[in-house]
C-alpha cells in the first residue's frame, strides 16, 4: 500500500513512538492520521484526529472502531513494561499480556474488516527483540511479546486472503521515555519509524530495527548459551 492519501490510525499516538509514528505518516502525505489514546487531552497535534481507545476496554475499542470506518493503516504501537519478573506475582504479568498481547489481538480484530472493506490495507505490530529473549525483569513483558509475535504470525496468515498486510517489528530499546532508564544504546524513534514505513509499502512482513534484534534473531538457531552467557557460568 501508498502512504500517501491513506488514512492511518496509531494507537499510543500521545508521545514516543506513536508520536513519531503520526508525524512521519503525515509528512509523507497520508490524507488522515487518527491518533489514539486513553486520554485524548494528550493529543495535541492539529494535524490528526484524536481518538478515545483503551485497548484493554472491549467496549473502546469497538467505539472507535465504529468512529474509525475509513481506515487503511493500523499501527498496534500502545504497550506497557511493569518489570516484573516471572515469580513476581500474577498482577503484573496479567497486566503486560492484556496490553501487549491480549490489546493488539482485540484492535487487529475489530479493525480486520474495517480494512477488508477499504481494500486489505496493513497491520503494524510493534514487537521487540524480547519477543524472543528473557531477562529477569522482562519476564511478564517478553512471555506477552512473545505471545503478541505468535499471534502476528496467525494474523498474517488469516488476512492474507482479504489483501491485508500483516508487519512485525522488532527492536531492540528505542530512545522514548519507556527506555529512560536504560544505560545503553538506543536507536531514535524517526528511524525506527522510517524503516517500517518503508517497509510497508515494500509489502514487508517484517522489520528487524536495529543491530540488536537482527543479533538477537540470528542467535536463535544457535547454542542457547551463547544468547545468555550466564548459563555457562
Amino acid at each position: 500500500m501508498k502512504i500517501e492519501g491513506s488514512v492511518a490510525l496509531v494507537t499510543g499516538a500521545n508521545r514516543g513512538l506513536g508520536k513519531a509514528y503520526t508525524e512521519e505518516l503525515l509528512a509523507r502525505g497520508a490524507a488522515k492520521v487518527y491518533a489514539a489514546a486513553r486520554d485524548t487531552a494528550s493529543i495535541t497535534d492539529p494535524r490528526v484526529v484524536p481518538l478515545q481507545l483503551d485497548i484493554t476496554d472491549p467496549a473502546s475499542v469497538a467505539a472507535a472502531a465504529a468512529q474509525a470506518g475509513d481506515v487503511q493503516l493500523l499501527v498496534n504501537n500502545a504497550g506497557i513494561a511493569t518489570g516484573a519478573g516471572v515469580l513476581d506475582g500474577e498482577d503484573a504479568l496479567r497486566r503486560e499480556m492484556e496490553t501487549n498481547y491480549l490489546g493488539p489481538v482485540r484492535v487487529s480484530a475489530a479493525f480486520a474488516p474495517i480494512l477488508g472493506a477499504n481494500g486489505g490495507g496493513a497491520i503494524v505490530n510493534m514487537l521487540s527483540a524480547l519477543s524472543w529473549l528473557s531477562l529477569p525483569n522482562t519476564a511478564g513483558y517478553s512471555a506477552a511479546k512473545a505471545a503478541a509475535w505468535a499471534a502476528t504470525n496467525a494474523l498474517r496468515l488469516a488476512l492474507k486472503e482479504q489483501g491485508t498486510l500483516v508487519t512485525a517489528v522488532h527492536v531492540g530499546y528505542v530512545d522514548t521515555d519507556m527506555a529512560a532508564h536504560v544505560d545503553g544504546p538506543k536507536v531514535p524513534p524517526r528511524d525506527v519509524v522510517t524503516q517500517v514505513l518503508d517497509a510497508v509499502e515494500a509489502a514487508q512482513p517484517e522489520v528487524l530495527a536495529d543491530e540488536t534484534s537482527r543479533r538477537v534473531k540470528a542467535g536463535l538457531s544457535g547454542d542457547l548459551r551463547n544468547l545468555y552467557p550466564a548459563l555457562s557460568a
